[in-house]
């Protein structure tokens, strides 16, 4: 099992070619906080991206693709910031596009470590819906605002 770093560092590599592929701009991928445990990853306004490493109940990490699966989700965040049609669209093509470049591999991990026991999961299709919370001055310069999911960008 790789270090959350090496982890961490693999996902920015891959992020950076998705991202350059399709003309999207981040400021950095991050591992979420421990005690976040309702969802996988967020997009911040700030081109901050957070990737869950671990299962939220048993503490395993989670397989690579899951976390590929998230990153894709989360850079389509970047151009839509809602869970419309053109989000799906651009989701699905990032999805495939990692896919066809063999940094998506479901299966993969599975496969490269027969003897080892496999972890109950689920495959991620999409991160919860969020919603941005208003805050105080003092709290918003703390951390930095969520983006906010936007029906009407869904035409």
């Amino acid at each position: 099992m790789k270090p959350p770093s090496e982890i961490l560092a693999q996902l920015n590599r891959d992020g950076a070619a998705l991202a350059a592929r399709f003309g999207l701009q981040y400021r950095a991928i991050e591992a979420e906080l421990p005690r976040v445990k309702r969802r996988y990853g967020v997009c911040f306004a700030d081109g901050t991206i957070r990737i869950r490493l671990t299962h939220a109940t048993s503490g395993g990490p989670l397989a690579y693709s899951s976390l590929v699966n998230t990153l894709c989700h989360e850079l389509a965040h970047l151009r839509h910031f809602n869970h419309g049609a053109r989000f799906k669209r651009l989701y699905r093509e990032i999805l495939e596009h990692a896919r066809a470049v063999r940094i998506y591999r479901p299966g993969a991990e599975q496969r490269a470590r027969p003897l080892a026991p496999a972890l109950p999961h689920r495959v991620m299709r999409g991160a919860p819906r969020t919603t941005t919370r208003l805050a105080g001055a003092d709290a918003s310069a703390r951390r930095p605002l969520q983006l906010a999911l936007f029906e009407a960008d869904s035409r």
